[in-house]
């Protein structure tokens, strides 16, 4: 047998390469490389000949200029002398910011409405579906018009803002809410803000693997909300409050001091939240629907209510099946938001727009604009391509 496993060997061996089918396909894969990355090549260099030649040479130095513009929301400080990079980057956190809220709202709405499709309510169900049907065949950019313009149109003005026991107060120019300042003991609230998060998690653990043992339930979400938000505040009222509050007042034209939701991020938020539940809304239904009846009578022959139905049998095991197209919900929320511009919200798409404009750097602008939504896309791919196998069942 040995002699034979050798002499097979020195046989394949002994072919010539073009006649050995891995050997072609591995020169042809190489070849195929090597073409794309010349053409890719002559791509860049015919670019950066084409740009020389105009008198604008590939480079980022333009990133340390004087914007000479200003934008109406920023998370950082910002004004006429802050450089173009400092610009762009506070458009990537105003869209990462209102990435995040329309995620979470989106997901909220979308899982209630899509639960609501199947509710043996007639009316419910019949309003649930109106919402889906209304609202996923109106492009995006219609809606964002429309919340735009119910914002700033249906709200008073400043002088006759209306009033929430004197603390919050809503006009056309957004909505203006006391300001947290820190004192010198804040960072010990937020220490027990941190220590009661790590025992909200080791109650959920410890809950989980009771009930996996035994079948009894713990109130997890009630404990674990009371704890996060009673440590902090207890400690907060033993520190005598190391945390003032600013009220915004109405000086002039407008309020000053606390802090400001303006109307075009509400309107963003609104709009992408509603119009992506309503996607969600049919990807829970159809992940729920894919579950068999079966599990749900089993489950009311042990005694479960419908609720605890729903939450402990149906929806986990639907979790395999909507995650992965909630993917690209997630997705698109962060792409879509490149519509901002149009309701006048200093997204990072309208501030490379600006600065385009203004430096004409074409190349080097968009690329910084692929890069992160590249960058944040991927991110988000990788979570949720982990919390997906996270919740796979495991073959034994």
């Amino acid at each position: 047998m040995a002699d034979i496993s050798v002499g097979r060997r020195s046989q394949r061996s002994s072919v010539a390469w073009w006649r050995d089918e891995r050997k072609r396909g591995l020169i042809w894969q190489i070849l195929v490389v090597a073409v794309l990355g010349l053409g890719i090549w002559l791509v860049i260099q015919n670019m950066v000949a084409n740009l020389r030649a105009m008198g604008v040479p590939l480079g980022f130095g333009f990133l340390d200029a004087p914007a000479g513009f200003a934008i109406s929301f920023s998370l950082i400080p910002t004004n006429l002398n802050s450089s173009i990079g400092r610009l762009i980057f506070a458009g990537m956190l105003n869209t990462l910011m209102a990435s995040a809220i329309s995620i979470v709202i989106a997901t909220i709405i979308g899982v209630v409405i899509g639960i609501c499709r199947l509710s043996k309510n007639y009316l419910i169900s019949r309003l649930a579906t109106a919402y889906v049907e209304a609202v996923r065949n109106v492009p995006l950019l219609v809606q964002l018009l429309f919340w735009y313009e119910a914002t700033i149109q249906l709200f008073p003005n400043v002088r006759q803002a209306a009033s929430l026991l004197d603390l919050v107060f809503l006009s056309n120019r957004g909505v203006y809410m006391p300001r947290p300042l820190p004192q010198e003991d804040f960072g010990i609230v937020l220490m027990a803000l941190l220590v009661g998060l790590v025992i909200a998690f080791i109650i959920a653990y410890w809950a989980r693997r009771r009930q996996e043992a035994t079948g009894q339930q713990f109130p997890k979400v009630r404990v674990g909300i009371g704890i996060v938000i009673g440590l902090p505040l207890l400690v907060s009222l033993l520190l005598g409050n190391p945390v003032e509050w600013q009220i915004p007042e109405l000086k002039g034209f407008n309020f000053q001091g606390g802090l400001v939701v303006q109307p075009e991020l509400a309107a963003l938020v609104l709009g992408m939240s509603t119009y992506t539940a309503a996607f969600i809304a049919e990807i829970v239904r159809g992940g729920i629907l894919a579950i068999s009846h079966g599990q749900t009578e089993a489950s009311y022959a042990l005694g479960l209510r419908p609720g605890t139905t729903l939450r402990l049998v149906i929806i986990p095991q639907s979790l395999r099946i909507i995650v992965p197209p909630m993917t690209s919900q997630y997705l698109n929320v962060v792409k879509n938001t490149t519509l901002a511009g149009a309701i006048a919200y200093p997204d990072l798409f309208s501030i490379i727009g600006t600065s385009l404009n203004q430096t004409g750097r074409a190349v080097e602008n968009i690329a910084i604009m692929m890069v992160f939504f590249l960058i944040i896309s991927l991110l988000i791919s990788l979570f949720m391509n982990w919390y997906n196998k996270r919740i796979a069942l495991v073959e034994r």
